[in-house]
């Protein structure tokens, strides 16, 4: 795997690694058993643990799968769209026993996904581009709620590609809500100009960015969105992890730091 489907790999080996901490943000052992199973040089390729790298993705994934048990709290039997999941573990973290799931990622990830994690009946999985959006054709009951979770996907889209699902999801999925994660302007640029490197691993273009102060624009994707809000990482582990948790709040750290946005649907 090369390229944008070789980054779950990077998002795996982190969230394994924070996993395996003593004191880990995530509580993940299916991401630690897969780091054991692949045929991979995770250390080699990507290099040791990285404190800082492993805890922000598990405080980001925690967040994501806070989210989406608040909506599936009020909607047990609704569907949850994982676009660009790759080899995430969110539907183990998070199944209440009646949700329905429906992972979404180019055939690359799919493949690996399909080998590596069990199946399940309330699992579905499609090879395709999130940015072919006849996935939305494949919810079922979407009378039951729909909650579409973008983690770690956005920043790699065009930026009409980013609007056109936003607005695809709010005409077609009333009472839905989808979440988001962006990456500061700076960041995406670097990606660009091939200046971000992890280990061995060159981080792929990102053509979309999205500083937190930007938000409000996204109500002009579609006048369905009825709400646009910030979502708060959990407090981590020690100083970094405060800093983490109040990011948002501080400029210096606001204009370099990933942000979670959730998206409510009238």
């Amino acid at each position: 795997m090369t390229g944008l489907p070789e980054t779950l790999l990077w998002t795996l080996w982190n969230r394994a690694c924070e996993a395996g901490h003593a004191d880990p943000v995530l509580d993940d052992p299916m991401a630690e058993a897969l780091v054991r199973k692949l045929d991979y040089p995770f250390v080699e390729r990507l290099g040791p643990p990285h404190p800082l790298f492993s805890q922000v993705q598990g405080l980001r994934s925690l967040t994501f799968d806070r989210a989406v048990r608040q909506y599936t709290d009020r909607h047990p039997e609704a569907t949850v769209i994982a676009l660009g999941e790759g080899l995430e573990t969110g539907f183990w973290r998070v199944d209440n026993g009646r949700l329905r799931w429906l992972s979404v990622d180019l055939p690359e990830a799919v493949a690996l996904r399909r080998a590596l994690l069990p199946e399940h009946p309330r699992l579905r999985v499609l090879a395709q581009s999130a940015t072919d959006l006849s996935w939305l054709d494949e919810i079922d009951a979407p009378e039951q709620g729909t909650i579409v979770t973008a983690q770690a996907l956005m920043m790699y889209l065009r930026p009409h590609e980013v609007k056109e699902i936003i607005a695809a999801c709010a005409d077609r999925l009333p009472g839905g809500a989808l979440i988001l994660d962006s990456m500061p302007r700076w960041i995406t640029k670097l990606t660009r100009e091939g200046k971000i490197r992890i280990g061995e691993l060159t981080i792929p273009p990102m053509h979309w960015s999205m500083a937190p102060d930007e938000r409000p624009r996204l109500y002009s994707a579609h006048p369905r969105i009825a709400d646009v809000r910030a979502l708060t990482m959990e407090r981590g582990r020690g100083v970094t992890g405060r800093l983490i948790q109040y990011q948002h709040l501080i400029p210096v750290f606001r204009s370099i730091s990933p942000a979670v946005t959730l998206l409510r649907f009238a």
